[in-house]
């Protein structure tokens, strides 16, 4: 017979500094921006129109706005137009008091 030792308690997670969740939170802030700002954009330009394939209507034109934010958040995230790291290094400027 054998026996299973007896593990210790897992640690806790460390918290990050605060300089790393002061990035975080500025860094998360811009991309917000930057992605509200293409939303804007992408509903000036009219690429994410809604189209009268579902018959149109108030509906369609409401629900078109989740898609266009969705596509702004994913262009955002993958590096959109390099906004919101312009954002970020003149907010985290701005916060050190530089």
């Amino acid at each position: 017979m054998t026996t299973i030792p007896i593990l210790p308690p897992p640690r806790q997670a460390s918290p990050l500094p605060d300089y790393i969740q002061a990035d975080t939170k500025l860094r998360d802030a811009a991309q917000k921006l930057e992605a509200t700002f293409l939303s804007e954009m992408l509903k000036s330009a009219g690429l994410v129109t809604p189209r009268d394939s579902f018959g149109g209507g108030k509906g369609e034109e409401q629900f078109s706005s989740f898609l266009r934010e969705a596509q702004a958040k994913e262009m955002a995230k993958s590096g959109g137009i390099g906004l919101a790291e312009a954002l970020f290094e003149a907010m985290k400027v701005r916060l050190n008091g530089g």
